[in-house]
C-alpha cells in the first residue's frame, strides 16, 4: 500500500490497465475533452435526474386526482394513459443513460441505444394527449369555432407526425455519431410544440376574456382560469424553446436532449395541476357567489305611484348564473358544478 502511495505513476498505470486491457476500444475516451463529456453525457445525466424529480411530482398529483375526484371515465382514461406513457418514458431514458454511462462505458460513440429513440415516441404520446385535451377546451369554450380549433389541431397533429418521423429515422441508426443527421427534425419538433402551446394559451385567454360579464363572481373565476391556462402552456413552451435554442447554439452537445426529457413531465404536471385545483376554484367561487348574493339583496321599495313594490330583477341573476355555469362546465367536473350552482 505504501508502494502505491509513493509511486506517482500508479494512478496512470491503473487507468491505462483499466481502459486498455478489459476494453481496448475505450482508449479513445481518454482523449475526449472534459467539456465534451460535460455537454453530452453530463447533460444527459442531469436531464434524467431532473426528469425523475418531476416524475415524483407526477405520481403524487396522479394519486391525488384518482383519490379526490369522480370524473367521467374518459377523463380518468386520459389521466391514466398519460401517467402510463410518462412512466414508460422515465424507464426508457433511465435505461439509455445507464447503458451509456455504465454498461457500455467507454464505447459510447460506437453504439446507439434503442431506448434513446423510443423515448421520443412516448414523449410525443404524452404531449399529443395533453394538447388534444386542451384543443377540445378551445373548441367548447369558443362556442365551436372551427377556425380556432382547426388551427390548433393542425399544429398538434403536425407535431405528432414529426415525432413519428423522427422515431422512424432514428430507430435505424447503429452509432451515436449518426444522431446529427436528424437535427432538422429535432428543431422542427420543438418549434411546432412551442407554437402549439402558445396558440392554445392565447385562444383560451381570448375566449375566457370574451366571457366576462362585469360582475365580480364570474370575472374573478375567469381571472383564475386564465392564470391556469397560462401556467399550463408556460412551462412546456419554455422547455421547448430552450431545447430549440440549445440544439441551435450547441449542436454537438446533448443539452437539448436534457430539456426534451423534461417536456413530458411538464405536460403531465401542468394538466394535473389544473384538474386538481378545481375544488379550490369551486370553493372560492362559492364564497364569491355568497358575497355577491348578500350584497345584491335589496329592501323592497314602495313606488310613489300607487302601492306597487319594486324588487331586484330576477333575469339579471339568471344571466349571471348562466354565464357562470357555462364557464365552469368547461373547466370543472359535473360533480363540482352541481355544488357551485346558485340557489
Amino acid at each position: 500500500m505504501m508502494c502505491c502511495a509513493n509511486d506517482p505513476t500508479f494512478a496512470l498505470r491503473l487507468v491505462s490497465t483499466y481502459y486498455l486491457n478489459p476494453y481496448p476500444r475505450s482508449f479513445t475516451l481518454i482523449h475526449l475533452p472534459m467539456g465534451t463529456v460535460d455537454n453530452t453525457f453530463g447533460a444527459l445525466l442531469i436531464g434524467v435526474v431532473v426528469s425523475a424529480t418531476l416524475y415524483g411530482v407526477t405520481c403524487v398529483q396522479t394519486w391525488y386526482y384518482f383519490s379526490h375526484f369522480s370524473d367521467p371515465w374518459y377523463n380518468k382514461l386520459l389521466v391514466g394513459s398519460m401517467f402510463l406513457s410518462d412512466s414508460i418514458h422515465q424507464v426508457l431514458i433511465t435505461h439509455s443513460t445507464y447503458t451509456y454511462l455504465v454498461t457500455d462505458f467507454g464505447s459510447v460513440s460506437e453504439i446507439f441505444v434503442w431506448s434513446l429513440c423510443v423515448e421520443v415516441l412516448f414523449n410525443g404520446f404524452t404531449g399529443f394527449m395533453v394538447q388534444s385535451f386542451l384543443t377540445m377546451r378551445v373548441y367548447r369554450l369558443s362556442n365551436k369555432n372551427v377556425i380556432a380549433t382547426v388551427s390548433v389541431l393542425s399544429l398538434v397533429i403536425a407535431e405528432f407526425i414529426l415525432v413519428v418521423t423522427y422515431f422512424a429515422k432514428a430507430v435505424t441508426f447503429t452509432t451515436l455519431n449518426q444522431l446529427p443527421q436528424i437535427k432538422p427534425l429535432s428543431m422542427s419538433v420543438n418549434a411546432v410544440a412551442a407554437a402549439g402551446d402558445i396558440l392554445i394559451t392565447v385562444f383560451l385567454c381570448i375566449f375566457l376574456q370574451q366571457s366576462r360579464t362585469g360582475f365580480r363572481r364570474s370575472d374573478t373565476l375567469i381571472n383564475k382560469l386564465m392564470l391556469f391556462s397560462i401556467n399550463t402552456g408556460l412551462l412546456t413552451t419554455v422547455c421547448a424553446v430552450m431545447s430549440l435554442i440549445s440544439i441551435t447554439v450547441w449542436p454537438d452537445s446533448f443539452i437539448y436532449i436534457a430539456f426534451y426529457f423534461c417536456m413530458g413531465r411538464f405536460y403531465c404536471n401542468s394538466l394535473l395541476a389544473t384538474l386538481n385545483a378545481r375544488k379550490s376554484i369551486r370553493n372560492d367561487s362559492c364564497d364569491e357567489h355568497m358575497s355577491l348574493s348578500l350584497q345584491g339583496v335589496r329592501r323592497p321599495i314602495t313606488s310613489p305611484i300607487g302601492s306597487s313594490r319594486i324588487g331586484m330583477p330576477n333575469d339579471l341573476s339568471i344571466k349571471i348564473d348562466t354565464a357562470q355555469e357555462y364557464i365552469e362546465d368547461e373547466f370543472l367536473s359535473a360533480k363540482d358544478l352541481k355544488s357551485s350552482q346558485s340557489v
